[in-house]
This record gives C-alpha cells, sequence and structure tokens, in this order.
C-alpha cells in the first residue's frame, strides 16, 4: 500500500456510519466549505450589492431590515446546502417531519405568527429600527426587529420585547413612519375675567419661542369651551421630535404660566358656590341659641 492510498482511506475512512448517512473527513471537508461559501456570498451582498443599493435608500430602519432579511435568507439556504453535505436528503428531512409539523404546529401557532409577522415587518418596513412608536399605550424607539420578537425601548431606558404579530395585527402608531411633523396640543384654563384675544396671543408668543416646533404649519390656538370656573384653550404645534414631546410640553407648560402670571391672567383651580336656602331662617335660630 503506497502513501497515497494510505491518504485516500484515511480521508474516505467513515468514523460514523447512520443508516444512510456516512461521517468521513472528506465530507466535513465539504460541510466547512459550504460554510464559508456562504459567509463569501453573504459577504459579498452585504458590501458589493447592497452598498449600491443603498446609497439610494437614506432610511437606516428600511437599510436594517433588508440587510436582515439578506441575511436569514442566506443563513436558510447554506444550512439547507451543508445538510446535503452530510448525505441528508432533504426530501427525506421534510417527509419524516411532516407528522411531527402537524401536531407541533397547533402548540407552535402563535410562534408561526409571530415569524411570519417578522418577515412581513422586515419587507414592508411598516415599522422600522429607529422609528417611535406607541404599543398597548406606551411611547418607545424601536432598537431591534427579529424574526419573532422585536425590541422596543421605552423612555424611561427600559427594554420591552414585543411579540412581532403584534406589530402588525394591533393598533400601532408609528410617529416616524411618513416622514412628516405631527400635531399636538397643550391645555390651559384661564379665569372668566381674562380677555380671550389676549390670552390667544401670549400663547402664540410662547409657541415661537419653542425652538423644536415646525414653523409650517404655525401653532394655533383654540378656544375650546367655558368650563366650570374657567375658559379653555389649546395651543396647537407640529414638531418632528416626536422622542422627546414630553420635555416639549413641560417647557411650554413652563413658559406658559410664566407668561399669564406676568400678564396678571389668573389660572384658576375648581371651586363650588354652596347656596343655602332659608339661610336668614337659619341664622335667626342660630342667634335665638
Amino acid at each position: 500500500m503506497n502513501w497515497n492510498m494510505t491518504i485516500k482511506e484515511i480521508l474516505e475512512f467513515n468514523f460514523i456510519d447512520i443508516g444512510d448517512i456516512s461521517l468521513n473527513t472528506i465530507t466535513l471537508i465539504k460541510f466547512a466549505l459550504v460554510i464559508l461559501i456562504g459567509r463569501l456570498v453573504l459577504w459579498v451582498i452585504l458590501k458589493q450589492i447592497l452598498r449600491r443599493f443603498f446609497e439610494k435608500v437614506d432610511d437606516p430602519g428600511r437599510q436594517f431590515a433588508i440587510r436582515q432579511f439578506v441575511k436569514y435568507i442566506v443563513y436558510l439556504l447554506t444550512f439547507l446546502f451543508a445538510l446535503q453535505t452530510l448525505g441528508i436528503s432533504l426530501s427525506v428531512l421534510w417527509a419524516g417531519s411532516a407528522a411531527l409539523l402537524v401536531g407541533f404546529g397547533l402548540g407552535m401557532q402563535q410562534n408561526f405568527n409571530d415569524l411570519v409577522s417578522g418577515i412581513i415587518l422586515l419587507i414592508e418596513s411598516s415599522v422600522a429600527v429607529g422609528d417611535v412608536v406607541t404599543v398597548d399605550g406606551i411611547v418607545g424607539k424601536v432598537k431591534r426587529i427579529g424574526l419573532r420578537t422585536s425590541e422596543v425601548e421605552s423612555m424611561d431606558e427600559i427594554t420591552i420585547v414585543i411579540p412581532n404579530s403584534k406589530l402588525v395585527v394591533d393598533n400601532v402608531i408609528n410617529w416616524s413612519y411618513n416622514g412628516k411633523h405631527s400635531r399636538f396640543h397643550v391645555g390651559i384654563g384661564v379665569a372668566y375675567d381674562a380677555n380671550p384675544e389676549e390670552v390667544r396671543k401670549i400663547l402664540l408668543r410662547v409657541a415661537d419661542s419653542q425652538m423644536e416646533l415646525s414653523t409650517q404649519p404655525k401653532p394655533s390656538v383654540q378656544f375650546t369651551g367655558f368650563g366650570d370656573s374657567s375658559l379653555d384653550f389649546k395651543l396647537h404645534f407640529y414638531t418632528r421630535n416626536f422622542w422627546e414631546i414630553e420635555r416639549i410640553k413641560s417647557d411650554l407648560r413652563f413658559k406658559i404660566f410664566a407668561a399669564l402670571k406676568k400678564a396678571e391672567i389668573e389660572i384658576p383651580f375648581p371651586q363650588t358656590d354652596l347656596w343655602v336656602r332659608n339661610a336668614k331662617e337659619l341664622t335667626e335660630v342660630k342667634e335665638e341659641k
């Protein structure tokens, strides 16, 4: 036996032989090559092809979604080809797992729903990384979109893991979706002896002093009604700074309070007047005692 034959025997020696599956050194080398080729293909797509495409897509969230979707597809195809190099027939794999999937699918229905929803999010980008959203009354910024779950960070820097189906099926407010500003408001009540026109001018002047507010459309003041103890107004304004909207509202309230106080316009507190019938008779009875 020559040395070349010995090497061939070593390479073809089956150290694992189970049914139709035989593993030897050559098989493992092929398996490793498939993995390396898959990583090389992924690198070419991400660094060469998608880089040129991303020059026309100025949206970090959409770029992340496309990049993740490409990764999942390449990983899946690489995994399937790698199984074939090990001698595992995909047709046998699907046939053997069909019965298992029927029973397993009932218990994994929600997870499968989340998985499909994740693919929809990655393709449609209705919710993208970096978007400011409101889910179940919680305002947060999308940090990651996975195949099954997504991570949203609240204003208190708390990371919330949300099933993707919730972002697709439920009513979700995406403040960043259209890339435009949105309208918000701050409410205020003043005393009945105040001049409504003067109040309107003060509120608009305060809005002009807040740098984060959009100038087009301009801020506006709405006289909303006659309250029990106050004239009620709303200062409407537009902004793109959705993430800091509560801080902006707070700044406006501080400035409104100071401006109204300087103008000697009272901000009333709720009060109730009590009228007593036969008050004179009650007073006389009390004096007799």
